[in-house]
């Protein structure tokens, strides 16, 4: 696409219900010769950014990997910091999307080693923009979506798929219409196992600190160009 050129309208066939694997960031803050925090700082940046985008897009739900189980074995520094990041990030964030009639959820296990302090500013953040009904943000954190199955099947007491569902960490979630990942990548990474049974997937070779407006829009385009028949003919 042309500097300056207007991003490709997604139109009305656009999804509403849209999940990101933001994938990259480290790669990102390499490239440059950054730590990788300094990336997962960018990460964030864009995060907030492309959120107000998909408002715009017409998009309901904006759904985000930003830490899974597997990633407690990076090293101490990189995870030690990423928690100081979100809480930090929380608290100052939290404020402005209240304001802009975003509605915080946070999915994922709340439980050690995710610090107790950290716990509570994610429940303070829900409560502060329960209320809100612009746009909900689903920040997917501790998250697997094995992790995510199995916690839910310690509760199931029988029952059909909807009844499963009421297990999930966030029963209210519509399964994802489009999904898509950044850093040239092609997998799901244990991402939204149970819910993207029938997602569309779209996979950009940008880094996510890179993943602009326009590439957003064409990823967009790109879901609204294709036809759905879950399962049928």
């Amino acid at each position: 696409m042309g500097e300056g050129a207007a991003p490709p309208d997604p139109g009305a066939d656009g999804p509403r219900y849209v999940a990101i694997i933001t994938d990259g960031n480290g790669r990102w803050a390499k490239q440059r010769g950054l730590s990788a925090i300094r990336g997962h700082e960018a990460g964030a940046d864009v995060v907030k950014a492309r959120l107000r985008d998909a408002v715009g897009f017409g998009i309901r739900e904006l759904t985000v990997y930003s830490f899974s189980t597997e990633n407690w074995s990076r090293s101490s520094a990189e995870v030690s910091g990423l928690m100081r990041m979100f809480g930090r990030r929380i608290d100052a964030e939290t404020p402005e999307l209240k304001a802009e009639g975003v509605r915080m959820r946070f999915i994922g296990r709340r439980s050690a080693p995710v610090p107790p302090r950290l716990i509570e500013k994610m429940r303070w953040a829900e409560a502060e923009t329960a209320e809100n009904d612009r746009i909900t943000l689903f920040v997917a954190f501790n998250y697997g979506g094995r992790a995510e199955i199995i916690d839910a099947a310690r509760r199931f007491t029988g029952g059909d798929e909807a009844d499963f569902r009421r297990h999930l960490y966030a029963p209210d979630m519509h399964d994802p219409d489009l999904i898509i990942r950044t850093s040239g990548e092609q997998r799901i990474s244990n991402f939204l196992t149970w819910q993207s049974a029938y997602s569309e997937f779209v996979f950009r070779d940008e880094l996510w600190p890179d993943f602009s407006r326009e590439a957003f829009a064409e990823s967009l385009a790109e879901y609204a160009s294709r036809q759905r028949r879950f399962g049928g003919r």
